[in-house]
């Protein structure tokens, strides 16, 4: 049996913060002992101890893969890194972005190429990574055929959920098409004139598709199905229409308080609420989290976000376990994965995150994953372990 203790930790439970040590029994949570210090287990010496964080979205693997235009790097070099600075920024359970669509503009970066293709590498990488890996399936609605990937992904053990991202010209978070003519026009040889016919044509032919039901019909029940960049009271209802438990990043409040209304769950961008707003003009994160109407954050595309996010959530006064469950608990209910993991109870996985302070900044010490020890980072600092 690999039994270990961490002890001499500020240990953040569902509903409480208790000050005491933790007892792990192979993968699982055996003891959680309060006020108890032992001399022989792992001393966190007063730091923050939390569940791994669970994180619903990133597209972070693009950023190892093509970090620059036309300096593509292979595949496992970019997932071997993602998954050490997932580990590093707390994240045990991460959820990367793979993009199903007939769209090739973006054959570079294997987003907009071949998505089946990712997929079947994410499943075999993942079988050795450090932490806990499952894919983001960003499901264009408007493309056709679809069968064939459909009964593909049936069966994949790797696929976390999957978000319906609608991509016509001019609806949802972009929605000038003027400015998308100028840029359109500004990266090929051709005129705005030009640009702008193709954009039309471009909605003509989504608009004549919709393959949400076929995506209902394969998986609803099975996976959480959410929706991408809500706009409208009526994009919110046909979401829950087609199977959709999340609201994935709505770019208005209207959609945000429609979705809350119908029962779906609310997950913003850490990255938005971090830096006090949405970097293209949507709705803010922190308005929203004022209203009431956020369930949990993902990384989007910059992983320190998540544990930044809670700490600052915790300066402007939410409680620790309350903070804490929008990155971990919450996230894992949105999946269905609770009873699994996303909180320190016994009985659940052994992901843990030991963290501490410098200045206003959460600097990672350890993470476990399955009871195992992942990844130490430094020396961690005597801090006070009182609640």
């Amino acid at each position: 049996m690999n039994r270990s203790i961490l002890t001499n930790a500020r240990i953040v439970l569902p509903d409480a913060t208790i000050a005491g040590s933790v007892v792990l029994e192979n993968d699982r949570i055996s003891e959680i002992l309060p006020d108890r210090h032992f001399a022989e287990g792992v001393d966190l010496h007063g730091q923050w101890l939390i569940p791994g964080i669970v994180d619903l979205h990133t597209d972070y693997l693009e950023k190892e893969i093509n970090p620059r235009p036309k300096t593509n790097f292979p595949l496992p070099i970019a997932f071997h890194m993602m998954d050490q600075r997932a580990l590093a920024c707390g994240l045990t359970t991460v959820l990367g972005g793979v993009r199903f669509s007939n769209d090739r503009d973006k054959e570079s970066t294997l987003w907009g190429g071949n998505g089946l293709a990712l997929a079947e590498a994410y499943e075999e990488l993942r079988r050795t990574a450090l932490a806990r890996h499952f894919l983001h399936v960003r499901w264009d609605t408007n493309f056709e055929p679809v069968d064939h990937l459909l009964e593909a992904m049936a069966n994949f053990e790797c696929i976390g959920n999957i978000v319906y991202n609608e991509n016509i010209p001019g609806e949802r978070q972009f929605q000038d098409l003027d400015e998308l003519a100028r840029k359109r026009a500004a990266r090929g040889d051709k005129t705005i004139a030009e640009a702008r016919a193709e954009l039309d044509e471009r909605i003509r032919i989504g608009r004549s598709i919709n393959n949400r039901p076929k995506v209902k019909a394969a998986f609803a029940g099975k996976l959480c199905l959410g929706s991408h960049d809500d706009t409208t009271v009526e994009h919110v209802i046909e979401a829950q229409a087609m199977g959709c438990t999340l609201a994935e990043m709505p770019t208005s409040l209207v959609a945000a308080k429609k979705a809350k209304e119908l029962g779906l769950s609310v997950c913003m961008g850490a990255p938005n609420y971090l830096r006090g707003g949405s970097h293209c003009g949507n709705l803010s994160a922190v308005e929203a989290l004022e209203h009431g109407l956020v369930d949990a954050f993902c990384s989007d595309y910059h992983f320190p976000s998540l544990l930044g996010t809670v700490v600052l959530m915790m300066s402007r006064g939410l409680s620790a376990a309350n903070a804490v469950k929008m990155v971990t608990l919450n996230p894992a209910r949105i999946l269905g994965r609770d009873a699994d993991f996303g909180s320190i109870e016994v009985g659940k996985k052994a992901d843990l995150v030991a963290f501490h302070l410098r200045g206003t900044f959460p600097f990672v010490s350890a993470t476990w994953v399955d009871g195992r020890l992942k990844l130490q980072l430094g020396t961690a600092p005597a801090v006070p372990a009182h609640v």
